[in-house]
């Protein structure tokens, strides 16, 4: 599983944990746009960074780096730190509520034994992060459109499952019990469904079912790894990143991917990318522009120290 082989994913955690002796990551933040069917590079640096989130009001990329989240304007401009307080171990599962003024962020707490992955809310702008989940690992990766409601990916009892939990904090609810993992879940802006990807039917796929866990549907049939729909804000349809070798249960960095758009009404899916080198850490987390024309994601290579 993503989870179980990338352990905590804090700070050098995980990806560097992949990264062949003697080489160093080089990240490269690309816009996408719809129209045109092409990518922009705005940022290529000798580092690792991941998991674009658009800001609401559409000004600048979210990025996380080393722990902490930073803003990315859209050329490239470097426009700071986000403040989140002693919130300093975030991992690549952020991003915005549908009214833009609540961020939530996965994180390992901030003592020096606070490890594993635990969600936390803050204010869009910054300031002091609020703890939602008691349990950890939990992974965020949706929020309702009326903002009631995360839904994120959590192992209990041995098996990693959909979760969801009212944003203030109380109990899980537990919406997916299907042997193998499930994760990436996601709400569709019209709250109807829920998307994620599951490994039940033996091949990562994309599904959704109802936000009551009910009525799981089958989105993609292909013999390819099929990752986290984001689904655009027009609701039609969804990005997917695609390993092209089947990667079982596993989400791991440093594959050839490419990313593909599958039609939300007639489950048919096309190429927007070529292939490329990157995998965890490319489009974990939803990345789309507010207008639904463009979005964000990262592309990797790996060079000689």
């Amino acid at each position: 599983m993503r989870k179980l082989l990338l352990g905590f994913w804090l700070l050098s955690q995980g990806v560097l944990a992949q990264v062949p002796e003697g080489k160093q990551v080089v990240s490269s933040l690309y816009i996408y746009d719809m129209k045109s069917g092409n990518s922009e590079l705005i940022l290529k640096e000798n580092r690792h960074f991941e998991a674009p989130n658009w800001s609401p009001d559409g000004n600048f990329l979210l990025i996380n780096s080393s722990g902490k989240l930073e803003k990315i304007g859209l050329k490239g401009e470097k426009i700071g730190i986000l403040n989140t307080g002693t919130v300093q171990r975030a991992n690549n599962d952020h991003g915005y509520s549908f009214d833009g003024k609540t961020l939530f962020i996965s994180s390992g707490k901030p003592d020096p034994n606070g490890g594993g992955s635990y969600i936390y809310k803050v204010n869009a702008t910054g300031g002091t992060p609020k703890l939602i989940t008691p349990l950890s690992p939990s992974y965020w990766h949706g929020v309702s459109p009326d903002g009631r409601y995360i839904v994120y990916c959590a192992p209990r009892n041995g098996n990693y499952d959909v979760y969801k939990m009212d944003t203030n904090g109380g109990d899980e609810i537990r919406l997916t019990e299907e042997e193998g993992l499930d994760d990436g879940p996601e709400y569709s802006p019209d709250g109807k469904y829920i998307y994620f990807n599951s490994y039940r039917s033996g091949i990562m796929q994309i599904w959704r079912m109802k936000p009551d866990g009910r009525e799981a549907e089958q989105m993609t049939f292909d013999k390819h790894s099929n990752w986290f729909a984001h689904i655009s804000p027009n609701n039609d349809v969804a990005t997917v990143i695609t390993y092209i070798e089947d990667q079982e249960q596993a989400h791991p960095f440093g594959r050839q991917v490419k990313l593909r758009l599958l039609d939300l009404k007639t489950k048919e899916i096309k190429d927007l990318t070529e292939e490329f080198y990157g995998g965890q850490g490319t489009i974990n987390v939803p990345s789309w522009n507010p207008e639904g024309t463009k979005f964000a994601y990262v592309r990797y290579e790996l060079k000689d120290e």
